[in-house]
């Protein structure tokens, strides 16, 4: 028998707020173990929580870039269920009433495009961290990360390969940081994902027993776990054995997933309106002030780019990869009307550069502005593309401009058609075994003279004129 896979995620997107969700504590990481709190994070008898009215505004614009319905009146729901770094022994989040509702997100699978529909999206607390003791059987909990806002944002089961999977997570972590409201960070844990999947008869309706996949932090381990996942449930039906529903983690180096719990039905959470917090009223007026704050979305950008670039699809691909890089680009090609030309040099020599440095593009010490400039020496023949590089890593580690370098190091390029003659003569004269083994046929010795020619020059000879007047010298010693 054939099976499908059937595929829905569910992804917590921790919001670039600088309070928590119900109260004023920052939400800076790294800062020492528990000492981000207050009573309200930390669960203490009596106190109030008070919405973040920042959350709301960063769910709606999420739900505008996702094609959702947004509710008009939306209420928290505590969600009951003991973990030991959950302070008040319940969540709040939302159940009945969320923010957001049957949205969607187009991909491109194969050349296909492939509609991903979004069941709902909510908000809710993040929950502590636990930090085990690698020595004595002991845990201790860090109550900083208690009370960070989250939006969640549940797919419908509609993704049917772990290719599919990946690529709808791309392009939603892509929106979040698009839209400055998440980070995008798997590794830290400011985007995650759990992952349902089932397998079932091609052809049938029914949805099949489903297993739930955590502890995936990056799209390639997302893949992968589905990968094994369906693997392994597909041996167990092909056996007659039953699928356990359960949630099993992701073990990156052994590439397997391992049962980890039972898996927990929706009435196990005791959902319950919250007491403590009055429903969300958000009217037109609230919506269109926060569309007209949306950005240029990947998709938007990466059609325009293709249109009014000519760019290839892999230059693109990088480039609104992040959305600072694509503005540099643009930035850049505003000055120096070259998109290609730019595009090569960002992708090569600058992402080289603020790897290295660890820099992002809006902190790039060479402004779009200098890079032009650079490039604007190379295409005018003033300096060639060897020496250009020799500048711009200069201009990276100084912030000096590309004219004042080549002028201060005397760097311009060597156009003097006397001079290239007289210098290329004396290479030839030099030579007298490589010219004849050259009018014998052996053409690659032409990269032989210009090498030479270089040397002389120490790099700054037009390579243009050089390859004119040498192969002009190098026929007349032919027909010699």
């Amino acid at each position: 028998m054939e099976y499908e896979a059937v595929i829905g995620l569910e992804v917590h997107a921790q919001l670039l707020t600088e309070t928590k969700i119900f109260c004023g504590c920052s939400t800076k990481f790294g800062a020492e173990p528990n000492t981000n709190v207050c009573p309200v994070c930390l669960g203490m008898p009596g106190v109030l929580p008070v919405v973040n009215r920042k959350v709301v505004d960063f769910a709606i614009k999420l739900a505008i870039a996702t094609n959702c319905s947004i509710a008009s009146v939306s209420r928290f729901a505590r969600k009951n269920y003991f973990y030991p770094d959950l302070p008040k022994g319940y969540q709040i989040s939302q159940y009945k009433l969320p923010i957001a509702e049957n949205g969607w997100i187009d991909v491109e699978v194969g050349g296909n495009v492939r509609r991903i529909r979004i069941r709902r999206i909510h908000m809710e607390e993040d929950a502590g961290k636990l930090i085990h003791d690698e020595h004595q059987p002991m845990s201790y909990v860090d109550f900083n990360r208690a009370g960070v806002p989250l939006l969640e944002i549940v797919s419908e089961p509609d993704i049917r390969t772990p290719e599919e999977a990946a690529l709808y997570l791309k392009a939603l972590r892509d929106i979040v940081v698009y839209l400055g409201i998440c980070d995008g960070n798997m590794e830290e844990g400011s985007f995650r994902c759990d992952a349902n999947v089932s397998l079932r008869p091609i052809g049938s309706r029914e949805l099949g027993v489903k297993t739930e996949l955590k502890n995936m932090n990056s799209f390639r381990n997302v893949q992968r776990a589905l990968e094994f996942e369906i693997r392994r449930q597909r041996a167990l039906l092909e056996r007659g054995e039953r699928i356990t529903q359960e949630t099993r983690l992701w073990d990156a180096a052994k590439g397997v997933t391992i049962g980890m719990r039972a898996k927990e039905e929706e009435h196990d959470y005791r959902y319950f309106p919250d007491p403590d917090l009055v429903p969300i009223v958000i009217d037109k007026a609230w919506i269109e002030k926060m569309r007209k704050t949306i950005p240029e979305l990947p998709n938007e950008k990466r059609r325009r780019f293709a249109e009014e670039y000519g760019l290839p699809e892999k230059d693109i691909e990088i480039l609104i990869s992040d959305r600072s890089l694509a503005d540099y680009f643009e930035e850049t090609v505003r000055y120096f009307n070259n998109p290609k030309m730019v595009s090569n040099w960002i992708l090569s020599e600058l992402l080289r550069e603020l790897n290295r440095s660890n820099c992002s593009p809006s902190n790039c010490p060479v402004s779009p502005q200098n890079l032009a400039q650079l490039l604007e020496l190379i295409d005018n023949g003033t300096i060639s593309g060897k020496i250009a590089k020799t500048v711009f890593e200069e201009m990276y580690s100084s912030g000096k401009k590309a004219s004042d370098i080549v002028k201060e190091r005397g760097l311009k390029q060597v156009a003097d058609e006397g001079l290239l003659e007289q210098i290329i003569e004396e290479v030839i004269r030099s030579h007298p075994t490589e010219v004849e083994r050259y009018c014998r046929g052996e053409v690659k010795l032409m990269g032989f003279f210009v090498g030479q020619i270089m040397k002389r020059t120490q790099g700054k000879a037009n390579p243009k004129l050089v390859n004119e007047i040498l192969s002009n010298k190098l026929k007349n010693s032919q027909q010699g």
